[in-house]
């Protein structure tokens, strides 16, 4: 490979690329991505011109990295339809709207500054899963590259489209109030005008665009957004709380007394209300969702099957897609919503808006509605440091480890592991309904742990003190992001 491409392998992860700017990748390699992507979509397409949407988030160095993705396309014949600043939903939207070939959207999503990566799908409403990035990583790093001459068009006011399809089809009767976080994220120029389109009155927090995201960064998993949202909503006296993240694909929730809801139970919720207009349908949650969705009593009076299927949004909008179901829902706060309430793919302000619909027909509060699903302690995502090169073969460890101990019948604080899951990492289940979840990260070089138990928030902790330690002996642990 020339001296001077870089373009570190392990930045093709999961279904993203997602790599640190200039550290592991320079914009010759992301230049050598885009020639990557282009040959791809054409093998795929079959056609000599594919048209691919292009958008970019809003950080500092998103344009200049899309400028070499651009070249890169263009050399290879692929024809540019380029939004400007979107959000992720939005190019997805695009590819349905515009009918293209495939779509690159350059974000590093809820990273840290620093990192970036692309967004891309060829198939309408599905992005890269695992055999699609393999094949563009090979392509890609033995520069496998088809020629062409392509162009390039800027399209205008796509925003607006965008903007209004959401809000023409989902006006609210009642007026609520909303707190809407955007983390100075990209879905600040976005969120608090659908919303308002909507027929919601907007509390606006941190939605000014500023790419050094001066107080936290915008993922509606961590904490500290969370607790700036519930501070807001309490003070304000708001209906309910909205968090997006960089790219506007994810949202986090607070109810109207501060509580933070994890997203998986937003997603029952939602699910629950779905299910009385569409009964036998089908829901597909992610492995890091709680366990109610399973003995749901509403769902399982309407006929409905859970599916718990790998974390990931193409793997969540890949399964939504083969099992038609209805919706799909991730703890982290992708929601999924098929035909007839949507394409399949994940949009944060589309999820927000199902949750306006929710607390519109409930004529309820938020506090009210949440209280009646079963109390269960959670803890958030919790992420440990661990090498890319490192970090599956951890997991595969604690695979061994667990399944070694159900066998045995080795009680973990006075109980037995009744059941294990290894679709995604390893969630394993107590007798009283605990369980807990080791996987590698899709994204990072972390793990991520998640527990839940429905007896009390000591039990909930004990699960992870079990993970943590057996984690920690293996030598190969670093600091977490957060810990309980």
């Amino acid at each position: 490979m020339n001296q001077k491409i870089k373009i570190d392998p392990y930045g093709f992860r999961e279904y993203d690329a997602r790599w640190l700017y200039e550290k592991d990748i320079n914009q010759e390699g992301i230049e050598n991505l885009g020639k990557g992507l282009g040959t791809q979509v054409k093998n795929h397409t079959k056609k000599n011109s594919p048209r691919i949407i292009v958008g970019h988030d809003y950080r500092s160095y998103s344009e200049e990295i899309k400028t070499a993705l651009k070249k890169g396309l263009i050399s290879t014949g692929c024809n540019i339809e380029d939004l400007g600043l979107s959000l992720s939903p939005m190019v997805y939207f695009a590819q349905f709207k515009l009918d293209a070939d495939a779509v690159a959207m350059v974000t590093a999503s809820h990273n840290e500054n620093g990192w970036t990566g692309v967004k891309m799908g060829i198939k309408k409403g599905l992005t890269h899963a695992g055999e699609e990035m393999k094949e563009l990583k090979d392509i890609t790093l033995n520069q496998k590259f088809t020629e062409g001459k392509g162009t390039e068009t800027q399209i205008e006011n796509f925003q607006k489209i965008y903007k209004e399809d959401l809000i023409e089809k989902n006006k609210i009767k009642k007026k609520i109030k909303a707190v809407v976080a955007c983390g100075n994220g990209t879905a600040g120029a976005f969120a608090p005008d659908i919303l308002r389109g909507i027929g919601c009155d907007v509390i606006e927090l941190d939605c000014n665009l500023d790419w050094t995201f001066p107080k936290y960064n915008p993922n509606p998993e961590d904490m500290k957004m969370l607790h700036e949202i519930a501070k807001t909503v309490k003070e304000n006296n708001a209906d309910v709380g909205f968090g997006f993240d960089g790219d506007g694909d994810r949202v986090g929730v607070i109810d109207d007394n501060g509580n933070e809801i994890f997203s998986d139970k937003i997603g029952l919720l939602i699910a629950r209300d779905l299910s009385t207009k569409h009964k036998n349908s089908k829901f597909v949650v992610d492995v890091k969702s709680t366990g109610l969705f399973s003995k749901d009593k509403v769902l399982l009076e309407n006929n409905c099957e859970t599916i718990y299927w790998k974390t990931g949004h193409s793997h969540i909008k890949r399964k939504v897609n083969t099992e038609k179901a209805l919706a799909g829902f991730e703890k982290s706060g992708h929601f999924f919503f098929n035909q007839p309430l949507g394409f399949g793919y994940d949009d944060g302000i589309n999820s927000a808006i199902h949750i306006c619909h929710l607390l519109d027909n409930n004529h309820k509060k938020m506090s009210k509605i949440i209280s009646e699903i079963p109390t269960t302690y959670q803890s958030p995502t919790m992420a440990p440091y661990c090498k890319d090169e490192e970090k599956y073969e951890v997991v595969e460890q604690m695979v061994k480890q667990i399944e070694q101990i159900k066998n045995n019948k080795t009680k973990i604080d006075e109980q037995e592991i009744t059941n294990v899951l290894t679709v995604n990492g390893v969630r394993f289940s107590f007798e009283d309904g605990s369980w807990g979840l080791i996987r590698a990260s899709s994204n990072k070089p972390s793990l991520v742990i998640v527990t839940e138990s429905p007896t009390s928030d000591e039990r909930k902790k004990k699960i992870f003190d079990f993970i943590d330690d057996l984690l920690q002996q293996t030598g190969k642990i670093g600091k977490y992001d957060q810990k309980l």
